[in-house]
């Protein structure tokens, strides 16, 4: 029974230095794991030298096409409170009667408005999908049933106003990546341009013309001086 107790001992002495040195190497390797993680998340993104951002969650959402950059205007750069920057340049304008695609078809005589425009995320670092431009048209174009729709803003000239309107990814440019969800926000990779159209809720008067569609940048957000900011066609 001695003999048989101290093989015990002998036993649970070597299982104890067994366990010690596993709980050293999984401490170890347990603080090498925060340490990565804390390199990983760091706030200027800087994981292992590379300088790029890395976010959370990388699910990919919106347009999955691609597209060769497209002639445009002059660019026209923002940067909102945040310090989010975005750089706008307006490719063209037009009417459709589905500008983005299978839309209820507008009364007779009406169509659909549009503007597409190239939307550039001008930093180094993933910024907030948002969309900037707004479209105006004359109101002396817009159906009588929707001219208290269609709303003066300030810094615009009077006889412009703006419809309720929606915008829409439609390409990635010069093989940008899509945007990436980040808790919940979508966000431009850092870099990243998308071909954006925007459009009319409301259905205009069909002798609209492509010249008489402007786009603006007037949200307080991007222009601190409450003036309307043109972003011109080519």
């Amino acid at each position: 029974m001695s003999n048989s107790y101290n093989s015990h001992r002998r036993r649970k002495k070597r299982g104890a230095g067994r366990l010690g040195l596993a709980g050293a190497v999984t401490g170890v390797v347990g603080i090498a794991a925060v340490a990565a993680g804390i390199v990983y998340f760091r706030p200027d993104g800087d994981a292992g030298g590379t300088g790029r951002p890395s976010l959370a969650s990388q699910g990919e959402t919106g347009a999955q096409s691609e597209a060769p950059l497209p002639k445009t205007g002059p660019p026209v750069n923002f940067t909102t409170p945040e310090g989010y920057g975005y750089g706008l340049a307006a490719v063209k304008a037009g009417t459709d009667r589905q500008p983005l695609g299978a839309t209820e078809a507008p009364p007779s005589g009406t169509t659909y408005a549009y503007a597409d425009y190239v939307l550039t995320n001008s930093q180094r670092r993933p910024v907030l999908l948002d969309f900037p431009a707004d479209l105006f048209m004359p109101k002396s174009q817009v159906p009588a049933d929707a001219q208290d729709r269609c709303m003066p803003q300030p810094g615009i000239p009077d006889d412009l106003c703006t419809l309720p309107n929606h915008s829409k990814i439609t390409a990635r440019l010069g093989g940008s990546k899509a945007p990436v969800d980040d808790d919940g926000d979508q966000m431009m990779p850092a870099g990243a341009t998308y071909l954006v159209r925007i459009a009319t809720d409301l259905p205009v008067k069909d002798g609209l013309s492509a010249g008489d569609l402007k786009m603006y940048v007037w949200n307080a957000r991007y222009t601190s001086d409450r003036k309307g900011v043109e972003i011109a066609f080519p």
